[in-house]
């Protein structure tokens, strides 16, 4: 694999669960050394929407043609906006990675869930889809799951794609954008 391929990196800012809406951050990254583009929209807290926003910046974007994955801080954005990565891989043929750096709690998070939502089992449903795989780093191990690539080529691209620490670089971009927007001054873990 290049190591300049093309990444979009997908991160949401710092919101309230007050807020109507949350911003969404896309970076276009070549690897992890290279920002070459910076994109924005909004997705409702707590909302549906995520899954089609994050299709449509991938069919917007001029770079479209040169991206060879998508990779999502987590599965989900706007709080519970949970993100379905096979429908996306489904409708716009791009492979979709996620990263998060702690194993997910399910018990936890479905006791949320059922606190907040009537359709709590249809959002933890697809929290829980995939095998998720947790991958080794320099410093603690992080974890993903990822469709339309082996799990080779998803350790491959987290390698091409990571400068420092565990975070892929256009994951902790597109993070360090949001937050600066939102806040001010950018801070916090990707």
């Amino acid at each position: 694999m290049k190591q300049q391929i093309r990444l979009l990196g997908i991160d949401d800012s710092p919101f309230s669960f007050s807020d109507k809406y949350a911003t969404i951050i896309g970076v276009v990254m070549r690897g992890g050394n290279y920002l070459e583009c910076v994109l924005r929209n909004q997705v409702s807290v707590d909302g549906h929407d995520a899954t089609s926003i994050c299709v449509d910046m991938i069919k917007n974007t001029r770079h479209r043609k040169q991206l060879k994955a998508m990779l999502l801080d987590g599965i989900a954005l706007g709080g519970f906006n949970v993100i379905n990565i096979k429908e996306i891989f489904s409708n716009t043929g791009l492979p979709v990675i996620t990263v998060t750096r702690d194993k997910p709690d399910f018990k936890k998070i479905e006791i949320a869930l059922k606190k907040k939502f009537k359709d709590w089992q249809n959002r933890l449903t697809l929290m829980k889809n995939g095998k998720l795989y947790k991958i080794k780093t320099s410093y603690n191990p992080i974890f993903v799951k990822s469709v339309g690539l082996s799990i080779e080529e998803t350790k491959e691209i987290i390698k091409i794609s990571t400068i420092r620490g565990v975070v892929p670089e256009p994951i902790r971009v597109a993070h360090l954008i949001a937050s600066g927007i939102t806040r001010g001054e950018s801070y916090g873990k990707a």
